[in-house]
């Protein structure tokens, strides 16, 4: 099976509580973080979650980067 690669925007910001992250492309795809790193791989677990729960059954070809 032929593996798709994606690229979805992610707006990240800073606050006085550490950093927090949301993608537009998904509804509710949000995280948040005391660092930009963990930030960053919150939002890509959130990301992935989401593509998982859309994918169910259907069985599309997507490669977690």
């Amino acid at each position: 099976m032929e593996k798709n690669k994606f690229v979805f925007p992610v707006v990240l910001e800073k606050d006085s509580d550490g950093y927090f992250a949301y993608c537009p492309a998904f509804q509710g795809c949000y995280t948040q973080g005391d660092s930009y790193e963990e930030t960053i791989d919150n939002i890509k677990d959130a990301i992935w979650l989401h593509i998982e729960d859309y994918s169910g059954e259907k069985k599309i070809g997507y490669e977690r980067i």
